[in-house]
């Protein structure tokens, strides 16, 4: 009689496990997703088969599972109440995110509106600090970021830092800002060779630098509207 084969024989990338380190969680189906959840089977089925008969046993729709109690979990064999608690917690968790509202991303269409986003977070400083506002395609902010802090007349922003947290947010734009905290708004000349170098680094990874803003408690300085960007 031919032996089944479990899961830990299977071919790495068809593993759920594996499959999701190696493509990611998207290519995994729902049962692939559910099987991670019960971690094991029962003597008759691995735990993707197991899975599969769960959904089909809700139609194949996770918002009917979502509605089970643990008491429906259990009636499969292989599936005890830690496994039902478990999957019912991931479910919960499935609800409530997708009921949370989405924090608001706000859009950068002018130096000012960026300004307004990044003069809270730099006002009142006693030194210099670099930061930058990460863009998506359609200039919303999705991430702010301090990348370096200094003395009172200087601070060092490294490129390679500011390009690999770029590329690990895939970030589609950039805005650069800095404090003077003595209150001049003038860029100096490493400022200029610092934000060229900035630029050039990005045009390599078809990423837009679409600004650099010098911030003062009252005041700023934008190189895109001064046009020396």
């Amino acid at each position: 009689m031919h032996k089944k084969l479990g899961i830990k024989n299977w071919a790495l990338e068809d593993r759920p496990r594996e499959k999701m380190l190696l493509k990611g969680r998207h290519s995994l189906t729902d049962a692939e997703l559910l099987a991670i959840l019960l971690g094991s089977g029962n003597k008759n089925e691995n735990a993707v088969e197991l899975s599969k008969r769960i959904l089909q046993s809700a139609n194949n729709s996770l918002n009917e599972l979502a509605q089970w109690e643990i008491s429906d979990f259990t009636k499969f064999e292989g599936v005890g109440e830690a496994k039902a608690i478990t999957v019912a917690s991931a479910l919960e968790i499935g609800r409530r995110r997708k009921n949370e509202e989405l924090p608001e991303r706000p859009k950068i269409t002018s130096s000012k509106e960026a300004f307004n986003v990044l003069h809270a977070l730099m006002i009142d400083l006693p030194f210099e600090e670099f930061w930058i506002l990460h863009l998506n395609r359609a200039n919303q902010v999705i991430a702010k970021e301090k990348i370096g802090q200094g003395g009172v007349s200087g601070t060092v922003a490294d490129v390679r830092i500011i390009l690999k947290s770029a590329i690990s947010k895939l970030s589609s734009g950039l805005i650069l800002a800095h404090n003077h905290p003595s209150g001049n708004l003038q860029p100096s000349p490493a400022d200029k060779q610092l934000t060229q170098k900035i630029k050039n680094a990005c045009q390599l990874l078809d990423i837009s630098l679409l600004d650099h803003l010098i911030i003062t408690n009252n005041s700023y300085f934008s190189f895109a509207d001064n046009g020396i960007l």
